[in-house]
């Protein structure tokens, strides 16, 4: 059953990511798109704000798809990790840990998830 949880916690991993990217990207599910994004990027300090909700939403929609599909996981996932880890410094770490105070937890396991799909590669359920 080893393929079928890589498949589950790629699927869910994936898409989750996917519709983050596309909230930055297209204002989809209640985004901001890439206008609000960079607005708010800008708002605390990431200049200039549109290029890089561009370069972050682009990051989570190709990272995403890709991990989910397992083509080409390793690049998906090291392009979410990077994400997440930026949002880390940027944003969460001065917050503490936890979620409820928008903390790092949340980002950490969606890094810790990663590197576990790093570690193991895809599993067998892949398009490729």
């Amino acid at each position: 059953m080893l393929d079928e949880g890589l498949l589950v916690i790629r699927l869910f991993l994936g898409i989750i990511l996917a519709g983050h990217g596309v909230q930055k990207l297209f204002g989809w599910f209640g985004g901001y798109g890439i206008k609000g994004t960079g607005q708010w990027l800008e708002s605390i300090g990431v200049k200039p704000g549109g290029f890089f909700a561009f370069l972050s939403g682009a990051a989570e929609l190709i990272g995403g798809l890709l991990v989910a599909a397992g083509l080409y996981t390793t690049v998906g996932a090291w392009l979410i990790i990077l994400v997440m880890l930026v949002a880390i410094l940027k944003v969460h770490l001065k917050n503490g840990f936890w979620i409820t105070a928008n903390g790092i937890e949340y980002n950490l396991l969606i890094i810790a998830t990663s590197v576990g799909l790093l570690l193991t590669g895809p599993g067998s359920f892949t398009l490729f």
